[in-house]
């Protein structure tokens, strides 16, 4: 969409999501099919004579939110690209990831991929991206690469636009497509945990400070606690961080004998206590927190960007509505990412979310296709 709002025009698009492709062409009106882009080269895809090829390959593999595994088959989905764009052989060739394509042995991928255009003959050049400085109400970091085949000089000049806040985007919405609002139930935990969130925060036992609310803090939902045992949880939750063991991850459990010296001979009984009531576990001879997620139910505010919209964002238990008991409208999520309101997704509704949660927000496209318009 946003190369086409950049003046170009689609002549193929490729996809294994049959959704997706039913979505593509209802909304864009251009030719799409279903196929596996990794059964290359059984795959008959036409020799178009085209100015640019596009490639999204999935992000998973790389993406520090998950599991981030060096062999996810999809990593190799980048190079599978690279080969489709060099038998292809457009003057412009661009792929698009998150930035943890280029952290720590992953990046070989991204090298491997920039090796395949180059023996073809291609230039490359990489684009940091930042969704608010391109009129975005979203903090969403891309990496994307730049190929062409003619020998000159490209200096990207992409424009830099004033942040946008979600209350930019997000009114008027009553009556439009895909916008079906859930409140969550009165008489539900999830409900009683919204009700203890204020905009900007969110639920979080391995972080301090005003934007963390901890579990402890919401006796209804998971139990009471004396002011001892909540000073000896806020000691675990400082202690699992400063006092570092392994040279990975964030935070470690705490030895019982740093606790025993600063709470005395009543602490084995708190212990006791918080791992009856499933505030802490035991880790061997060490002492843990029992839910050490960094963040759920947050509660973005009107007057912020968003964070990533991610597949995920219609789950009140990630992301909370500025003011309202409920998570986020499929309508609301494409606001968020630039999609007009004309743009209308089919399918599911999960299904729905992980289309806009995979897409690259239009107007990052369109910043993208006009700074390529030029190249050309």
């Amino acid at each position: 969409m946003g190369f086409i709002q950049a003046g170009f025009t689609c002549i193929g698009a490729y996809d294994i999501d049959p959704l997706a492709v039913s979505v593509h062409r209802c909304n864009l009106r251009s030719p799409a099919a279903v196929c596996d882009l990794s059964e290359l080269p059984s795959v008959a895809i036409p020799s178009y004579y085209s100015d640019i090829v596009i490639a999204g390959p999935p992000c998973q593999g790389f993406s520090t939110i998950g599991k981030r595994r060096f062999d996810d088959p999809r990593n190799e989905l980048l190079i599978v690209a690279a080969n489709i764009g060099v038998r292809i052989r457009p003057k412009v060739f661009i792929a698009e990831n998150v930035t943890g394509v280029i952290s720590g042995k992953h990046k070989i991928y991204w090298e491997q991929l920039r090796g395949v255009l180059k023996n073809a003959g291609y230039k490359t050049l990489d684009l940091r991206l930042n969704g608010t400085a391109l009129g975005i109400a979203q903090q969403r970091k891309r990496i994307v690469m730049i190929a062409w085949l003619k020998d000159r000089r490209f200096i990207p000049n992409l424009p830099q636009l004033n942040p946008l806040f979600l209350r930019d985007v997000l009114g008027n919405l009553e009556g439009k497509p895909n916008h079906q609002c859930r409140v969550l139930d009165k008489n539900s935990d999830s409900m009683k945990i919204a009700l203890s969130i204020r905009p900007g925060q969110k639920l979080s036992n391995v972080r301090a400070g005003p934007r963390s609310v901890h579990t402890w803090d919401i006796p209804s939902v998971f139990g009471v606690t004396s002011p001892i045992e909540r000073d000896l949880l806020a000691t675990v939750m400082r202690l699992r961080r400063s006092h570092r063991v392994r040279d990975f991850g964030d935070a470690d459990p705490v030895p019982r004998d740093l606790l025993l010296r600063q709470f005395g001979p009543g602490t084995n009984s708190i212990i006791r206590n918080l791992i009856r009531k499933r505030y802490l576990r035991n880790m061997g001879m060490d002492i843990d927190l029992t839910q050490t997620f960094n963040g759920k139910y947050r509660r973005l505010s009107w007057s912020a960007p968003s964070p990533t919209v991610d597949t995920r964002f219609g789950d009140p238990k990630y992301f909370l509505h500025p003011e309202e008991q409920r998570g986020f409208t499929v309508r609301e999520a494409a606001r968020i990412q630039g999609f007009p309101d004309s743009f209308i997704f089919q399918g599911p509704e999960n299904k729905q979310f992980k289309m806009i949660g995979n897409a690259v927000p239009p107007p990052m496209a369109k910043a993208i296709g006009t700074l390529i318009a030029g190249l050309l």
